[in-house]
């Protein structure tokens, strides 16, 4: 296992699990049968799922399971809703258990889980995969690869062979001229990436460049050191355990990119302003004035370019991204963010965390913990944006209607924010700590509000000549 993977693996705390979540709308409803067969067929062709974690003094393995059973890892799932819940609280809270319970350490390290008839005809699939077998983008191509017409690479091209922890050995070195070019010719694989959080630096070409590159790398390590901690909130502090899940009806993608071209930002920006409001308003609404605050979230930004999104693994970086939430005009608070994320373009930040989870990697548990809540201790939140299929998928002969998934939380960090862009539509799912916010969907039922605010403002701008 990479030590990258490592990290990932030894990341799991009593309060938060190293698992995304996801869960899929299925129409018709599917049989338990059809999807064990789709998943033998399909999914078991990723030699990873079949192996399971066997950790030593050096670090982790991945052993083949010799006792691997197909029921021990796709199972039914009965819903049964309290008096006077609806199906889909039910659903939600049946989520929200399922992120907090650990995965058995003894098999691999994954489980779906099958809700035949949820209800109007429909199937939900509930599927926990840890995140030490992959990231978000690659997990996204196995999704592919599971749906009608999908397959699986080639075994011999599932996992990277030029990924041999590229960047450890550059971060332990000294930052010498060689050095700096190796962390910048990594960066620029960011280029072909399908997150496109910030943008790539280009190859360097001249000296100037390099000392442009020397200062800037420099300056990176010392922000991750010397961040300040950001505004302290209700939903920051220490983690209970016990997990919230909530997810909203999407936005129309084409709306999102209306307002973001009028208002001469990108879709993240549009998006992120609208989290931002979000939670400010929440926060107002339960007595905690907002104004001037500030929350750090942590920013996944891909660095595995898009032809090679099907191997597994975790090639991400993240970048710190502080959020307006205690501006209230919908406008100064978007423009905010827009320079925010301005901010961040050139920088090395997704590389370096990059290479400190490397490093993280080969430490025992207690001093990588202490390493990663460096992260944890000046972060509020996780939010993440994962562009998804423009199209429905098929599966098993039915139609994929909607997708959704969570994102873990480090140390003591207690909420995610996820977005996924699926078939048009634009998805906000958060997972919050119970402990810190236990009403996650008085939240989410905000980020539509805050999105029409911002339509309506762009509606009212002058159109210009309509010929």
């Amino acid at each position: 296992m990479s030590r990258v993977d490592t990290a990932w693996l030894r990341m799991d705390t009593d309060a938060n699990l190293m698992m995304i979540v996801g869960v899929w709308y299925i129409r018709p409803g599917i049989t338990l049968a059809a999807l064990r067969e789709r998943v033998e067929a399909r999914l078991l062709q990723y030699t990873r799922f079949r192996q399971k974690v066997v950790e030593d003094a050096l670090g982790a393995q991945w052993v083949e399971d010799e006792d691997f059973d197909i029921a021990n890892h796709v199972q039914a799932e009965i819903l049964l809703p309290l008096r006077g819940q609806s199906a889909e609280a039910a659903l939600q809270a049946r989520v929200g258990e399922l992120a907090a319970t650990p995965l058995d350490a003894a098999r691999p390290l994954w489980q779906f889980q099958l809700i035949e008839d949820f209800e109007d005809g429909q199937s939900v699939l509930l599927a926990r995969i840890h995140h030490c077998i992959a990231d978000g983008i690659a997990l996204i191509a196995v999704m592919l690869s599971i749906t009608d017409g999908g397959k699986a690479p080639p075994k011999r091209q599932q996992q990277p062979r030029d990924d041999q922890d590229w960047l450890t050995d550059t971060l332990l070195r000294p930052l010498s001229d060689m050095s700096i070019k190796a962390i910048r010719m990594a960066g620029a694989g960011a280029a072909k990436g399908v997150d496109a959080w910030i943008d790539p630096p280009h190859p360097v070409d001249s000296s100037m460049e390099m000392a442009r590159i020397g200062y800037q790398a420099v300056s990176d390590i010392a922000a991750f050191a010397l961040m300040p901690d950001d505004s302290p909130t209700r939903l920051k502090g220490k983690p209970g355990g016990a997990k919230r899940v909530s997810w909203a009806d999407g936005l129309p993608l084409d709306a999102v990119k209306a307002v973001g071209k009028a208002m001469n930002a990108s879709i993240n920006d549009v998006l992120l302003s609208c989290v931002a409001g979000a939670i400010g308003g929440y926060l107002a609404e339960r007595g905690e004035d907002p104004a001037g605050k500030e929350i750090r979230t942590m920013v996944p930004v891909n660095l595995r370019p898009l032809e090679k999104a099907y191997q597994l693994g975790n090639r991400f970086g993240l970048v710190p991204l502080v959020l307006p939430i205690g501006i209230a005009n919908p406008v100064e608070r978007l423009y905010a963010v827009k320079a925010r994320m301005q901010e961040l373009k050139g920088s090395f930040q997704p590389v370096l965390a990059f290479g400190l989870l490397s490093v993280a990697g080969l430490l025992i548990k207690p001093v990588q913990h202490a390493m990663l809540n460096i992260f944890a201790k000046k972060t509020t939140a996780v939010v993440t944006n994962v562009p998804g299929p423009a199209q429905a998928l098929s599966f098993c002969g039915s139609t994929v209607t909607r997708v959704m998934f969570w994102v873990p939380q480090s140390g003591d960090v207690g909420m995610g924010v996820s977005i996924l862009t699926y078939a048009g539509q634009v998805q906000f799912g958060l997972i919050t700590d119970s402990t810190l916010c236990p009403d996650p969907e008085a939240i989410v039922e905000r980020f539509a509000p805050e999105f029409n605010k911002l339509l309506l403002l762009a509606l009212m701008l002058p159109w210009g000549d309509c010929d």
